[in-house]
């Protein structure tokens, strides 16, 4: 089988631990696709204080080192999907959001979810590319 066709579970002891039968990650092919991720401090597994803004802050921390671990970054997302518990927290989420988006931002999907794991304001899942690296591509 080529790299292309696999399936790899991505895996990293900096993410927060899941809370459900559920991977942070998965690769398929030059992608990887997030679990969503909310606002959880790593090291204890629970939302950080501070509301939207600071849960967004951390979703994205979160999802940087799922990304790193999968071989990819930030810089690569060509799709967002924002879930929030109130689509009045909007702005204020979006205003942190631009921040981790300096250049073109990818494609987006944000939406009021509900009621969210946890409690929490906001949950980020991302699909990136994993970037071909060393002249090889894997994209062939």
């Amino acid at each position: 089988m080529c790299n292309c066709c696999e399936r790899k579970v991505v895996v990293s002891d900096q993410s927060p631990k899941v809370i459900g039968p559920y991977s942070i990650g998965v690769q398929g092919g030059h992608f990887v696709f997030t679990s969503g991720q909310l606002g959880l401090d790593p090291a204890t597994g629970n939302l950080v204080e501070g509301g939207v803004e600071a849960e967004t802050h951390q979703a994205f921390t979160n999802l940087r080192t799922v990304l790193q671990a999968a071989g990819s970054d930030l810089d690569y997302i060509v799709k967002t999907t924002v879930f929030l518990r109130d689509i009045n927290d909007f702005s204020r989420m979006n205003e942190v959001y631009s921040k981790f988006f300096t250049g073109a931002p990818p494609a987006r999907t944000a939406i009021q979810a509900g009621n969210l794991p946890k409690g929490a304001a906001v949950e980020i899942e991302a699909v990136a590319i994993i970037p071909c690296k060393d002249g090889e591509c894997h994209c062939k």
